[in-house]
């Protein structure tokens, strides 16, 4: 496990001395408003303190942990999510590893994930740029019928948000589409059978409009941070000396003139 050695407090500590900082100013009759600029002193008894922490968290930023020799890439115009994929994977493969039983599906949000993992060498700040968030994975259960409806509801919404598990196609045009969404090996969904489902305390909380996941039941808030979950299974490769690739194409087979019409809110299914 790639434990991050920053003490937990310090970013809290720095909003707070910046914050007492300016309530602490005796009150004035009259508010003022004073731009930001280069030409503020720095507060001497506030740099004494932020220049070891700034120290810390820029040293423990800098560790590399896993090489990506094609990067990660959010996709654009269409193209599918690989990073989203990656992310997606490493959930359920984690929440399997939580709770000590099949997960046969996760999904995360696109807009979660803040940057894409450039080519080369990555480092800590490079996952902190992805996912900047306290978001916590989430286990919960869901029909087969509920997991088709997440999808439905992540395609519509944004043309597939990044999943595990599953393979979604759209035929036909944006007036006359069908979906049809399997398990990842090609096997029907039973929309009756009850399955355990990997995702962030945030979607589950009704975030990103895919209001079924709200229904999950038997919720259970593993403490793991999504980011730390992604720290954790660099720091697994790196020991096994295996480069970070992007995960296979495929798992969202869209018409073009159907991803169009999801760019302009005009689709519907």
């Amino acid at each position: 496990m790639f434990t991050l050695q920053l003490k937990p407090s310090s970013s809290l500590l720095l909003f707070s001395l910046l914050s007492f900082n300016l309530v602490a100013q005796p009150p004035s009759s009259r508010a003022e408003v004073i731009p930001i600029s280069g030409a503020i002193p720095d507060d001497a008894e506030i740099q004494k303190v932020i220049a070891p922490l700034a120290a810390e968290i820029k040293a423990t930023f800098g560790l590399p942990l896993v090489g990506a020799p094609q990067g990660l890439f959010r996709g654009r115009r269409g193209e599918e999510n690989l990073l989203g994929y990656w992310v997606a994977d490493v959930m359920r493969k984690a929440a399997q590893g939580v709770i000590g039983a099949p997960v046969r599906f996760a999904i995360t949000n696109a807009g979660g994930l803040r940057a894409n993992l450039r080519p080369g060498q990555l480092k800590v700040a490079d996952i902190f740029e992805l996912m900047p968030f306290e978001n916590e994975m989430v286990v919960i259960e869901l029909t087969g019928a509920e997991i088709i409806q997440v999808v439905k509801e992540g395609l519509v919404r944004r043309g597939g948000e990044p999943c595990s598990g599953v393979l979604a196609k759209i035929e036909g045009t944006p007036e006359l589409a069908t979906l049809t969404v399997t398990w990842e090996d090609g096997s029907p969904i039973d929309p009756t059978a009850t399955v355990k489902v990997a995702t962030s305390d945030y979607l589950f909380g009704g975030g990103d409009s895919i209001p079924t996941l709200k229904q999950g039941r038997k919720p259970f808030t593993t403490g793991i941070t999504l980011r730390q979950m992604l720290l954790d299974e660099c720091a697994v490769m790196a020991k096994a000396k295996r480069d970070l690739l992007p995960p296979a194409p495929g798992r969202y087979t869209v018409p073009v003139p159907i991803q169009e019409a999801i760019r302009d809110k005009k689709f519907k299914l």
